[in-house]
């Protein structure tokens, strides 16, 4: 009997344990910012409530992306796996910031509509929980920026050749002696 009512208590604070606590997570943008250009830089900001954890987990689906979310630096990275860009939340206030610099990612940002997802655990957009996650859309204009591409003239390859064979030259007679 005695064993019976310490597999009983086990069993409830496993189940205890296993069931979600409700909780939320926000995500904040400024008014302006739900228009941006490529190569802005967006700052996403919210509060985790009824939820401990030390970070939130980004992740962005948009136009060419994959389905479950890529992160935000590497748009060729899906999200999942242990791959996701984080914020940290401040365990006083449950406060979180993030600044995505849009310039500096690695992949193609076509404009476009994109979600931005949040979410308390490290899971993809096809197993996140209900209420543990937030997103919000921006639509992407092009780059207000011109690139200016400096071609390279027909004589710096030359150039570029001659100077290796010259030191190519110059190690091989110092390797002889």
């Amino acid at each position: 009997m005695r064993r019976a009512k310490l597999l009983f208590i086990l069993a409830a604070v496993l189940l205890c344990a296993l069931i979600p606590v409700a909780g939320a997570v926000t995500l904040t943008l400024n008014a302006s910012e739900n228009k941006a250009h490529v190569g802005d830089a967006i700052t996403l900001s919210g509060k985790v409530t009824g939820i401990k954890t030390i970070a939130v987990y980004l992740f962005v689906v948009g136009p060419d992306l994959d389905t479950r979310g890529v992160t935000l630096d590497n748009l060729n990275i899906p999200a999942g796996r242990g791959l996701f860009t984080t914020a940290p939340v401040h365990m006083e206030n449950g406060t979180w910031s993030y600044t995505w610099d849009t310039a500096v990612i690695l992949g193609n940002l076509k404009p476009g509509t994109y979600t931005i997802y949040v979410v308390s655990s490290p899971v993809d957009r096809l197993r996140f929980v209900k209420g543990e996650y937030t997103k919000t859309e921006i639509e992407f204009l092009a780059s207000e920026k011109l690139h200016n591409e400096v071609p390279l003239g027909p004589a710096l390859p030359v150039v570029a050749l001659v100077i290796t064979g010259v030191i190519m030259l110059g190690y091989g007679g110092m390797r002889r002696k």
